[in-house]
């Protein structure tokens, strides 16, 4: 039996939300003056329009998640993102992020399952694998007869990485048909950006090539991001894999961290976060 999503909140409050989540995200890495801001404010409405929207799912957590949509980060290093929007979406208690990369914790700079955090089915952080665990999960639901979908988000300088296109290759191949992959384009990696450090070309013209059924979206920009999410839903079943190409800019929502892959590794220090958290002011904030 499919479960539904327990959110399925409306575009104004998704934005309240995501708001919420960027505010964590400046924190958690601030606290530790260690993490990945950049990325993971550029992809936040991406996993708020996921897990308060267009996912089917329960909070009550179980690793096989049968009957429910599935979800894969395979650019691990964006953790503050998911972990913030997992405890927003009620999978674990808000207070715990305020453990985010300490000793002990389940908060680990990468998701890793040792630690049993719920949501978290993969370990990731080692760059180009993430595509291929999500068309493993993807088959074994076809094997099951389970009509749930798996989603999967990787980072487009990962896109260098060569099992991506070996994934690619086989996930047409196969005709794997249940999984929504997207690539966050925000053409900025940790050594600067994706055109000086190897150019990806013409991503669409390449996954069509490799057999693959490609749209395109503006991942900061909910009325244009969901009606993308919602066709890409519409396009599985017919025999080809789907990928989503995510236009993003890095450190979204914050002025001063915004396209600039300076911002791909580094935390703000306390004049700066002040200066976030008021660019990224809710209407009754709800830190931890």
């Amino acid at each position: 039996m499919t479960t539904v999503n327990p959110h399925n909140k409306s575009i104004d409050e998704l934005k309240e939300v995501a708001a919420q989540v960027r505010r964590d995200i400046v924190r958690m890495v601030h606290a530790v003056n260690s993490g990945h801001p950049g990325g993971s404010l550029g992809c936040t409405d991406y996993f708020v329009s996921l897990y308060f929207r267009v996912m089917n799912y329960s909070t009550d957590f179980d690793m096989n998640g049968k009957g429910e949509d599935l979800f894969f980060l395979s650019n691990g290093h964006i953790s503050p993102v998911w972990y913030s929007t997992l405890a927003r979406a009620g999978f674990f208690d808000i207070e715990e992020l305020s453990t985010f990369r300490k000793l002990n914790s389940r908060l680990q700079g990468h998701p890793a399952t040792e630690e049993g955090l719920e949501g978290i089915r993969v370990a990731s952080g080692s760059l180009g694998q993430g595509l291929s665990v999500a068309l493993g999960a993807a088959q074994t639901k076809k094997l099951n007869k389970d009509n749930s979908l798996v989603y999967v988000l990787m980072g487009d300088g990962e896109v260098e990485e060569g099992q991506v296109w070996e994934a690619a290759m086989y996930a047409a191949h196969h005709k794997i048909d249940n999984v929504i992959a997207t690539i966050d384009r925000n053409g900025q990696q940790i050594d600067g950006s994706t055109n000086e450090v190897m150019g990806l070309g013409d991503l669409r013209a390449k996954f069509e090539a490799f057999g693959w059924h490609v749209l395109e979206a503006d991942g900061n920009n909910f009325e244009l991001l969901l009606p993308a999410l919602e066709q890409a839903k519409k396009s599985t079943g017919n025999g080809k894999p789907v990928m989503i190409l995510m236009n993003t800019e890095m450190g979204y929502g914050v002025d001063f961290m915004m396209g600039s892959h300076k911002w791909h590794g580094v935390a703000p220090n306390d004049e700066q976060l002040e200066i976030a958290l008021q660019q990224l002011a809710v209407n009754v904030a709800s830190d931890y």
